[in-house]
């Protein structure tokens, strides 16, 4: 048994949602099983993605790589009931947290006008202590002050677009403090079939991270111990 606390269910009295990460995958690794939960809903989600993954791949040079992974992701999304999936062409491995990237996030909130702002975690460290990456760390935070930046506007009035102050919270998927939970027990296989549709990137990625059903189950587990041991998704929630 964890010596941690339990952790309380997401909110889920909600209707759209926008999720926007660094890379294809992203959402796969932990955050998918959740959306396809709350499509079955009848939740509209959609995904904006900062790059196009094209330096994930070592055996494919990026303009190769880039329009793959774009394939991938739209048909990984399509799996847990995503339609609706945008690329804002920022570099792979290069994403720089600064006014671009906050515009660029701030103009996708105006656009989809959510309720809910889903994003990977921007901390040091993943839980487990793991280090986190720069790009993770640089989309997480500009998504937090993107949300702000939406709502506000005599910021970037160069958008043309009006302001939304709509969003509720932002769901932090695999933050190391998070609180929050979804019961994956209904679509935790969804969730792996998503990320099974990385082919090309899971090839060359190989370890434990290359099985989509062994990674993901035990992520799964290790939060579902804090959620009336059922296979669970963790979440940090910020109430903005």
């Amino acid at each position: 048994m964890s010596d941690l606390p339990d952790l309380e269910p997401v909110p889920e009295d909600w209707e759209r949602a926008l999720a926007v990460v660094a890379h294809p995958d992203d959402l796969e690794y932990g955050a998918s099983g959740a959306i396809a939960r709350w499509t079955a809903q009848g939740k509209h989600v959609a995904y904006v993605l900062a790059s196009r993954g094209e330096a994930g791949i070592d055996t494919l040079p990026p303009e190769q790589a880039g329009p793959l992974r774009v394939r991938e992701q739209t048909a990984s999304a399509a799996v847990v009931g995503v339609d609706v999936v945008e690329f804002l062409d920022h570099p792979d491995g290069m994403i720089e947290y600064g006014l671009p990237l906050r515009r660029d996030i701030a103009a996708a909130i105006r656009r989809h006008r959510p309720d809910v702002v889903i994003t990977g975690n921007h901390h040091e460290t993943f839980p487990g202590g793991f280090l986190n990456m720069a790009d993770h760390a640089a989309v997480g935070r500009a998504v937090i002050d993107a949300v702000r930046d939406a709502a506000n506007r005599w910021v970037f009035r160069d958008l043309d677009l009006e302001p939304w102050s709509g969003v509720r919270f932002v769901a932090v998927n695999a933050s190391p403090y998070g609180g929050h939970a979804v019961d994956l027990t209904d679509t935790f296989d969804l969730g792996v079939a998503s990320l099974r549709e990385h082919k090309a990137y899971l090839e060359a990625l190989g370890g434990d991270m290359g099985q989509p059903e062994v990674f993901l189950r035990e992520a799964a587990e290790q939060t579902g111990a804090r959620f009336g041991g059922r296979l669970a998704a963790g979440f940090e929630v910020l109430v903005m």
